[in-house]
């Protein structure tokens, strides 16, 4: 769930120029031009983002660096500038939980679902009713298989935002791997009522059929998510799920965990 927005960073404050070049700057305007070109162009935004932190752009010019690095895949430097902002940043709770959160979005895409689970619970001392980050710590936990602690942060999640369909899905998942079916099936079918097209939910919702027996309604979920989402991964996955399935007809577990 990646979210990397643009924070309102008073940038302003920051500048470590001179009057003459601060005064040609519109730092505001720097940093949303920054952070919109990081998704386009990265390397052009890290080389825009270095040379405007050189003429005083501050934090605003950190996070942009950081975002960059993070489309750049290097998500590691990505996350420990992410973490390193929140720390210094002059910014409200809110803000440095919301650098936590993207932080631990880099963490989870380098693989290091430790440092993201630790990211996110400092984040959730800062904001502890974030739907969001509550979601983000249960992906994390999951990675972990710490499944039981995955349900709790999806259901606290669900306590806040009962329509989030994706929450839905995932808390499916988590009792899938902990055995309880027929709580991962509510869950799949809850989200399939608020999102009919919800890949994660039709992926689970097939999941539980096949380890109830049921292949013929396996197949026709796993049929729509490669309709629905061809070419992405939750396709690849339903694809392999199918194959698997035509392979052992009469197998116990449906597909990777």
């Amino acid at each position: 769930m990646l979210r990397l927005g643009v924070l309102p960073f008073v940038v302003c404050a920051a500048l470590a120029g001179s009057p003459v070049v601060a005064a040609e700057i519109d730092h505001a305007r720097q940093y949303g031009a920054c952070m919109a070109l990081a998704e386009r162009d990265a390397q052009a935004a890290f080389d825009a983002a270095l040379a405007w932190r050189d003429m005083g752009g501050g934090e605003g010019a950190e996070h942009c660096l950081a975002k960059a690095l993070l489309y750049l895949k290097q998500y590691g430097e990505a996350a420990r500038r992410f973490e390193t902002l929140a720390q210094t940043v002059k910014a409200g709770p809110a803000l440095k939980a919301d650098l936590l959160d993207q932080a631990a979005q880099a963490w989870l895409l380098d693989g290091k679902a430790e440092r993201a689970e630790a990211a996110l619970t400092a984040a959730l001392k800062l904001a502890p009713d974030d739907p969001g980050m509550l979601v983000d710590r249960g992906l994390a936990r999951a990675d972990l298989q710490w499944y039981k602690l995955a349900l709790a942060d999806f259901s606290r999640a669900l306590e806040i935002d009962p329509r989030d369909a994706d929450a839905l899905a995932f808390r499916a998942a988590a009792h899938r791997y902990l055995d309880e079916l027929d709580a991962a099936a509510v869950d799949a079918e809850a989200a399939l009522t608020i999102d009919s097209e919800n890949v994660g939910a039709l992926i689970e919702r097939g999941m539980v059929r096949r380890l109830k027996g049921d292949n013929a309604g396996a197949r026709t979920d796993w049929m729509l998510v490669i309709e629905l989402a061809p070419g992405t991964a939750a396709a690849r996955m339903a694809q392999a799920n199918l194959q698997r399935m035509e392979l052992d007809p009469e197998g116990a577990k449906a597909g990777p965990k």
